[in-house]
């Protein structure tokens, strides 16, 4: 039976898919599903390394499931927690660029792992989460934290795409792009791994700590002469960018690289609880990409547009979709890539009745703003001129934020503790 749903409960709605995305990738939920009795069966110490978004979670549920078998650990996170855990150390690092909380973290994974005297009967368990790039950091010698700070906040303005930002950062790193292998060396590899990539490729997850670099410093160097980066690079960075391969790899650890959450399987869950709800839920795809307000517009036109099945005409619809947009900036404001999604959604729904587009970082954290997403319908801009506000000149000004916060349409969650990319829901009612 078709079911046609009150517009007015949108923001209830939206809640409630909302809650059951990042109930799905709770991290300490997919730590305890994914860590099994045969993972520790054979392993004379287990030591704890790892950073992320999710690292708290992570580790806890970690710590929690080993017991007697922790030996030490040693996780960067944007927030320690307030009760210590024994024989686990969590560090804060910086996000979205290092600090020296980040090289603090990478000096004391090193040192632990170098300093543990590993067997092959050692188990080393990684915990990676998104984030983890900037959280945990130990620069090749010759880069300094200020090098690494200027190229990622260059690479994080100039429109980059996350792969490419990564191939970068694992060039500049001891530790990305499987450095945890080299150094764990003889020891054996456990990776629990939440992606916040498009696609879920390992190697770039965290910039791939655990997983061999396949990119090559000209690759890095293209990427930065694609985007005109150079004027704006150290110049310690592009003369290690510079260097050669060196010509004999280091050894490395046996690993097994375990992807326990994604974006995917958020997506997939608020599909189910929109069905519960009564609408005919879409999962569109979890590979939206590309400039923010592109993708807004696209989006808006979906949901406008899209036809329903013949099977539930005059139904309600859902449309989800995931991914991570990027946003090149060229203005003052502030904002982030699904506040700004949602503000070229506003231009395109507009006059659109019944109509609602909603986006939210699954980290709770959008850009360098305390929101985690924004929500239009067919009303806000006909809302925001009410007010003399011009959606167009804030869009042009990356200004999505104070934009939203007039309109009192912030989605405002907090940290959420995980990190799986972004997802962005459309209803039509």
């Amino acid at each position: 039976m078709s079911v046609r749903l009150r517009f007015e409960d949108y923001a209830l709605h939206l809640a409630a898919l909302r809650a059951a995305a990042l109930q799905a990738v709770d991290p300490a939920a997919a730590v305890s599903r994914c860590l099994t009795i045969d993972d520790l069966a054979e392993a004379d110490r287990v030591l704890v390394v790892g950073a992320g978004k999710a690292g708290v979670a992570m580790g806890l549920a970690a710590a929690q499931i080993l017991g007697h078998q922790l030996t030490a650990g040693i996780i960067s996170v944007p927030q320690v927690p307030s009760q210590p855990v024994d024989r686990l150390t969590f560090v804060q690092g910086g996000h979205p660029l290092p600090t020296e909380g980040s090289l603090a973290a990478g000096h004391a994974l090193v040192s632990l792992l170098t300093s543990s005297h590993l067997t092959p009967r050692d188990l080393v368990l990684a915990l990676i989460s998104g984030g983890g790039s900037a959280l945990l950091e130990w620069p090749h010698p010759g880069v300094s934290l200020e090098d690494l700070q200027a190229t990622n906040a260059a690479l994080l303005k100039c429109g980059a795409a996350i792969h490419e930002i990564n191939v970068v950062r694992q060039q500049l790193s001891e530790i990305k792009g499987g450095g945890i292998l080299r150094l764990a060396h003889p020891a054996r590899v456990l990776a629990l791994i939440l992606s916040d990539v498009v696609g879920n490729p390992l190697s770039l997850i965290a910039s791939g700590p655990t997983v061999p670099a396949e990119a090559t410093r000209a690759q890095a160097l293209a990427i930065v002469e694609k985007h005109g980066l150079a004027p704006r690079l150290p110049a310690a960075v592009l003369q290690y960018l510079s260097l050669p391969r060196p010509e004999s790899p280091s050894a490395r650890a046996p690993v097994v690289n375990r992807l326990i959450a994604s974006n995917r399987l958020a997506g997939e869950a608020a599909a189910a609880r929109a069905r519960e709800l009564g609408f005919e839920a879409i999962w569109v795809a979890d590979d939206w990409q590309g400039e923010a307000r592109e993708a807004g517009r696209r989006f808006a036109e979906l949901v406008m547009q899209a036809p329903g099945s013949p099977a539930h005409a005059g139904q309600s619809l859902a449309f989800i979709a995931g991914g991570e947009t990027t946003v090149t900036v060229r203005g003052q404001g502030r904002g982030g890539r699904n506040q700004e999604l949602a503000l070229a959604a506003a231009l395109a729904l507009a006059g659109h009745p019944n109509c609602v587009v909603g986006t939210l970082a699954t980290d709770g954290i959008d850009g360098p703003t305390e929101a985690a997403g924004a929500v239009v319908t067919g009303a806000t801009l006909e809302r925001a001129r009410a007010l003399g506000l011009d959606p167009l000149a804030f869009l042009d000004d990356n200004n999505a934020f104070p934009f939203f916060a007039a309109l009192g349409d912030l989605v405002i969650t907090g940290p959420t503790g995980t990190n799986v990319n972004d997802l962005i829901f459309g209803l039509r009612y």
